[in-house]
């Protein structure tokens, strides 16, 4: 898979983020490895925003992200396994 420039980018974590990975049992160690085995990436329906898929532990993940192009950050919004 090839991946968008901005895949690069320094990580930056939203306070919504770090709540959601509190609940949802995960660390931001865990949230990295999920990133280096994404298999696709995909518009949201946000616009500006990113679906990136993950299986980590053989369980469907969903990582929203967003690139800030001023900033050249990559924005983790949230994290969620899938129903």
């Amino acid at each position: 898979m090839d991946f968008p420039i901005w895949w690069e980018w320094e990580l930056e974590l939203t306070p919504h983020i770090e709540k959601r990975m509190y609940q949802r049992g995960i660390t931001e160690k865990d949230l990295r490895r999920m990133l280096s085995t994404v298999s696709d990436i995909r518009p949201d329906r946000v616009v500006g925003r990113w679906i990136a898929d993950t299986r980590p532990a053989g369980k469907d993940w969903h990582i929203i992200i967003e690139p800030d192009n001023s900033d050249k950050r990559l924005v983790l919004i949230t994290a969620y396994p899938q129903e």
